[in-house]
């Protein structure tokens, strides 16, 4: 814009050297007389901060001093339009848009990320075949009929139709199953057996929860940390494509072609008609045969109510739908897990854990001698009992222990790798560390042992001794993995669990407390009628030994419901068969199960 101004400066005094122009003569235009007319000046748009241009840069100076019959007019505010740029009235200098532009310049925004699933996930599957449709439609009915009403044999029932579903989708895909995957699998099957053989229900969620995990774990084929704990995440989060992927097939499969769907819908609803009809008449006619179809076939209009049954349907079919698109398409989580972090120097990366394993020596150094000595210690030292003493500190052992295993993730990623003497300290400081952290172990299942030959068993009890029993076999594991490396350690933490489940479920941990609170009755403890009363059936064979009244009193508050044959378990139909043969007396137990009973009361 400055350069535009100068030249008007200069013609301006080039025209007062040169005198007054005639009056009346006009000041001829370029182009001559047939020149086309000058066109109107575009109309000028600020471009926000973008770069100022020069206004009528390269046009036709045509302006002259006052007085001359071209001169600029002023404008409405009664500022001369030519007024010197430094003049305190003159007009702001006009902005033109860039040459290039359309008038608006516009500041590009940097693109989005892409989404964190992109890098990992397969190209979506071709639409299911019909084999697959088949499979997820049984799955859909069996979860209708079958899931009402408990779980038993009917989860190992729905697991068949859940792995064909997968097995065909699988096979459309051009994917064969590897050895692992299938040894998942049937990890998954076997778990599905502690619903089938016990009655409680915590041991049976978690091995229901354990054999989802194996199935997510055989349909993805993770192998790292990131693949083992995001595997069962990745069969919810493929729920909504999945179901779009389903309803795909099904118009393609309806539509017409050598595999159409059409003739098989109505077939199988023609013979779901007949079925009725005439199981219905036959059932009206012969009460045995009734009875029969009563038996095989669920009560649909029973307590479960049809509005529930439905949404189980909705329910199988979209975990169906999901297995198999998992299957044809899995989501490969390996490749979100974090690299190594930043390698520390030997003494920054040492220091901290050589000193905690001075602290641990120390703990050991003193358990010791409760290890060996026993209660005389405990009491001599301290004044407390020895189920006081458990009681104090397992708690803080099993968290100490879960600490470790932290601290023990965190330090492999940071420890030093330049070269063998890296390696070995690595594995002198951690391989230390994880030998004093099982002797923690030992500890603190020394103390809930203790705890326990004083009180008795409980689910808690049980479970917390389970489970920092896992946790020492978790640090066998990453002492094995220091010797012969890690690539296996997150596939045999994980079978490690799913073993633990298993056995934990097979064990009947209500069947264990049950018996183990009677032998400690017989030695003269006291009996907590009222906690043992509200077990499982799995109590059942256990709690028949007692007397009467204690025995009557104990049973009658375990339900054994008379479930249909697919939701009752073996332990269910042993503790029918105990209570059918000796019925629950009808003693007054109000007293009894409110107050703890000791051996004298019988």
């Amino acid at each position: 814009m400055s350069n535009g101004v100068e030249g008007n400066e200069e013609r301006r005094r080039a025209a007062d050297a040169a005198g007054p122009e005639p009056q009346g003569v006009p000041e001829p235009r370029p182009g001559g007389p047939d020149a086309a007319a000058e066109p109107e000046p575009a109309t000028l748009v600020k471009a926000g901060t973008a770069d100022r241009t020069e206004a009528g840069a390269g046009a036709k100076a045509d302006e002259a001093p006052t007085g001359h019959p071209d001169a600029a007019a002023p404008d409405a505010s009664g500022t001369p339009a030519d007024a010197p740029p430094d003049s305190p009235n003159a007009p702001d200098a006009p902005e033109t848009p860039d040459a290039e532009s359309d008038g608006i310049r516009y500041e590009r925004l940097p693109d989005a990320p892409p989404p964190i699933l992109d890098g990992v996930r397969a190209k979506p599957p071709a639409p299911p075949g019909l084999a697959t449709l088949v499979a997820a439609a049984a799955t859909a009915v069996l979860s209708g009929l079958l899931l009402g009403d408990g779980l038993a044999v009917n989860a190992l029932i729905l697991a068949l139709p859940l792995a064909a579903a997968a097995w065909f989708a699988a096979r459309q895909a051009g994917r064969r199953p590897r050895r692992s995957s299938l040894c998942w699998g049937a990890g998954g099957l076997a778990l599905l057996a502690v619903p089938v053989w016990s009655d409680a229900e915590w041991p049976t969620l978690l091995a229901v929860l354990a054999a989802a995990g194996l199935g997510a774990l055989a349909l993805h084929g993770s192998r790292k940390w990131s693949g083992v704990l995001l595997a069962p995440l990745g069969l919810v989060l493929v729920v909504r494509r999945a179901l779009v992927w389903g309803w795909r097939g099904v118009r393609e499969r309806t539509a017409g072609g050598g595999k159409d769907l059409g003739p098989m819908l109505r077939s199988v609803l023609v013979a779901v008609v007949l079925l009725v009809v005439f199981g219905g008449l036959f059932a009206a006619a012969d009460q045995a045969f009734a009875d029969l179809l009563g038996s095989l076939v669920p009560d649909v209009d029973g307590g479960s109510g049809v509005p529930w049954r439905l949404f189980l349907a909705v329910l199988g079919t979209a975990t169906a739908l999901a297995v198999a698109h998992t299957a044809a398409a899995p989501t490969r989580w390996d490749g979100l897990g974090p690299g190594p972090g930043r390698a520390r120097g030997r003494v920054e990366w040492a220091l901290p854990l050589v000193l905690l394993d001075l602290l641990f020596a120390a703990f050991v150094a003193v358990q010791a001698a409760v290890l060996l000595r026993g209660e005389d210690v405990v009491r001599s030292s301290n004044g407390l009992t020895y189920s006081e003493y458990a009681r104090e500190g397992f708690w803080q052992l099993l968290f100490a222990t879960v600490l470790t295993l932290a601290v023990i993730s965190v330090a492999v990623r940071v420890a030093p790798r330049s070269g063998p003497r890296d390696q070995l300290l690595v594995r002198a400081v951690l391989g230390t560390l994880c030998l004093l952290t099982l002797v923690v172990v030992a500890s603190a299942v020394r103390r809930m042992d203790l705890y326990m030959g004083e009180y008795g068993l409980t689910r808690l009890r049980l479970s917390v001794v389970a489970m920092e029993l896992w946790l020492g076999v978790v640090v066998l594991l990453i002492l094995a993995a220091g010797v012969f490396g890690a690539r296996l350690l997150p596939r045999a933490v994980l079978a490690s669990a799913a073993v633990a489940v298993l056995a934990f479920g097979l064990a009947s941990p209500d069947k264990l407390i049950a018996e183990s609170n009677l032998d400690a009755h017989r030695d003269g403890r006291t009996l907590d009628l009222a906690y043992l009363s509200g077990l499982s059936a799995d109590a059942v064979p256990a709690l028949d030994r007692l007397d009467e009244p204690l025995r009557s009193c104990a049973l009658r508050s375990i339900a054994v419901p008379g479930a249909p044959w697919y939701a009752s378990s073996l332990s269910q139909a042993r503790a029918h068969e105990i209570l059918t043969a000796r019925p629950v007396r009808n003693h007054p137990c109000r007293d009894i199960l409110t107050d703890d009973i000791h051996p004298s009361v019988r």
